[in-house]
Protein backbone atom coordinates (compact mmCIF):
# COMPACT_ATOMS: atom_id res chain seq x y z
CA UNK A 1 0.00 0.00 0.00
CA UNK A 2 1.50 3.30 -1.10
CA UNK A 3 1.90 6.02 1.49
CA UNK A 4 0.47 9.46 0.81
CA UNK A 5 2.00 12.54 2.31
CA UNK A 6 -0.30 14.65 4.53
CA UNK A 7 -0.60 17.50 2.02
CA UNK A 8 -1.80 15.16 -0.73
CA UNK A 9 -4.23 13.55 1.70
CA UNK A 10 -5.73 16.91 2.66
CA UNK A 11 -6.08 17.86 -1.01
CA UNK A 12 -7.81 14.57 -1.75
CA UNK A 13 -10.18 15.05 1.19
CA UNK A 14 -11.07 18.55 -0.05
CA UNK A 15 -11.70 17.22 -3.56
CA UNK A 16 -14.00 14.48 -2.26
CA UNK A 17 -15.82 16.88 0.08
CA UNK A 18 -16.49 19.22 -2.86
CA UNK A 19 -18.35 16.35 -4.60
CA UNK A 20 -20.82 15.95 -1.73
CA UNK A 21 -24.31 17.27 -2.41
CA UNK A 22 -25.43 18.80 0.87
CA UNK A 23 -29.18 18.91 1.63
CA UNK A 24 -30.97 22.23 1.80
CA UNK A 25 -32.47 23.51 5.04
CA UNK A 26 -35.95 22.73 3.72
CA UNK A 27 -34.97 19.13 2.90
CA UNK A 28 -33.51 18.64 6.38
CA UNK A 29 -36.63 20.03 8.06
CA UNK A 30 -38.94 17.90 5.89
CA UNK A 31 -37.06 14.67 6.47
CA UNK A 32 -36.76 15.38 10.20
CA UNK A 33 -40.50 16.01 10.37
CA UNK A 34 -41.19 12.77 8.53
CA UNK A 35 -39.00 10.85 10.97
CA UNK A 36 -40.99 12.25 13.90
CA UNK A 37 -44.32 11.47 12.20
CA UNK A 38 -43.27 7.90 11.38
CA UNK A 39 -41.97 7.37 14.94
CA UNK A 40 -45.30 8.60 16.36
CA UNK A 41 -47.29 6.36 14.00
CA UNK A 42 -45.15 3.38 14.92
CA UNK A 43 -45.62 4.08 18.63
CA UNK A 44 -49.39 4.29 18.21
CA UNK A 45 -49.45 1.09 16.16
CA UNK A 46 -47.51 -0.91 18.75
CA UNK A 47 -49.60 0.56 21.59
CA UNK A 48 -52.80 -0.59 19.86
CA UNK A 49 -51.34 -4.04 19.16
CA UNK A 50 -50.25 -4.30 22.79
CA UNK A 51 -53.74 -3.38 24.02
CA UNK A 52 -55.34 -5.93 21.69
CA UNK A 53 -52.99 -8.73 22.73
CA UNK A 54 -53.38 -7.87 26.41
CA UNK A 55 -57.18 -7.82 26.22
CA UNK A 56 -57.21 -11.05 24.21
CA UNK A 57 -55.00 -12.85 26.71
CA UNK A 58 -56.98 -11.43 29.60
CA UNK A 59 -60.18 -12.71 28.02
CA UNK A 60 -58.69 -16.16 27.45
CA UNK A 61 -57.34 -16.41 30.98
CA UNK A 62 -60.65 -15.32 32.51
CA UNK A 63 -62.53 -17.79 30.29
CA UNK A 64 -60.34 -20.75 31.29
CA UNK A 65 -59.52 -19.58 34.82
Amino acid sequence: MARTNPLQFINQVRAETAKVVWPTRREVLLTTGMVFVMAALTAVFFAVVDILIRSGLSGLLSFFG
